[in-house]
């Protein structure tokens, strides 16, 4: 079911009205009180009447990014930590959105909302955003990741129709997957899984001390056990899957970007999926 973003003048995202803009559509009859200057002349030298021309007009979408900034993502044994990837997509993302004429605001969250950026467009903007989330992110976060209190409060601030992109690792207490299919429902949402390699298997290093980065809990564990890490890959995979049924079961589009590559390919392969989806609307696009 395709549905009408929130718009505003000065992008160039397709509108779904016709009007003044660059991008050709149909041509006409001429009707009185046409603007003479968009007569197809073309069409009309080929018949016995004046014919005009007809354009998409050029609209801007508003976007948000609801960007997790929990201790959870303080984790990383790849090329950077999560929470840096979380800072690059939305950087890299932001970047692209504007340059495209749209606004793009933020809302950070932990166990708690902790910042809201009202979608703004133009570089400075971007780049006050971007110091904003780098900021948060750099800063004492809190234990927890109430991850279905910052979608609902979400759902209470976001108005208008928008495109809206979560980034968060997703490992958050159950209760976050309804909100996420509400704002599905109004809005055009996008999953950014962000995962690390480490968390689907353990390596044989001997005896090391895991710690939960949000309780602080630690357990002794022999990594040397071979049924252990068995218990633990199982169990990971199921959380995985559990984690990337509840996202399509939302109705969010899933973009599954991990620690272990550089993110523009990852972001290239996501997109040209999504675009390859766009004329199957029940269809879920997962990267």
């Amino acid at each position: 079911m395709l549905r009408r973003l929130g718009f505003h003048p000065g992008g160039d995202e397709r509108s779904s009205l016709r009007g003044a803009g660059i991008e050709y559509s149909d041509v006409r009859e001429y009707q009185a009180g046409d603007d003479p200057r968009t007569i197809e002349w073309n069409v009309t030298a080929r018949s016995d009447r004046p014919f005009v021309r007809e354009s998409l007009p050029d609209r801007g979408l508003d976007a948000w990014l609801l960007i997790d900034v929990s201790r959870s993502l303080d984790w990383g044994t790849a090329r950077c930590l999560k929470r840096q990837l979380a800072v690059e997509f939305a950087a890299t993302v932001g970047r692209l959105l504007v340059g495209r004429g749209n606004r793009v605001g933020a809302l950070l969250f932990d166990e708690r909302v902790r910042a809201i950026v009202p979608p703004s467009s133009g570089r400075t903007a971007l780049l006050q955003m971007i110091a904003r989330v780098e900021r948060a992110s750099s800063g004492p976060a809190a234990g927890t990741t109430d991850l279905a209190r910052a979608l609902t409060e979400a759902g209470r601030l976001i108005r208008r129709r928008c495109l809206l992109i979560v980034l968060s690792d997703f490992m958050a207490a159950d209760g976050w997957q309804r909100p996420l299919g509400s704002l599905a429902v109004r809005h055009e949402a996008v999953a950014v899984w962000i995962t690390d390699p480490r968390e689907r298997e353990i390596p044989d290093v001997g005896v090391v001390t895991f710690e939960d980065p949000e309780s602080g809990q630690q357990i002794l564990v022999d990594t040397r056990d071979v049924r252990l890490r068995t218990r633990f890959q199982d169990a990971a995979n199921g959380q995985r899957e559990t984690i990337r049924d509840d996202l399509v079961r939302a109705r969010a589009a899933v973009a599954e970007v991990s620690t272990a590559a550089e993110l523009i390919p990852q972001l290239i392969r996501f997109i040209k999926q999504r675009e390859a989806q766009r004329g199957r609307p029940h269809a879920p696009v997962v990267a």
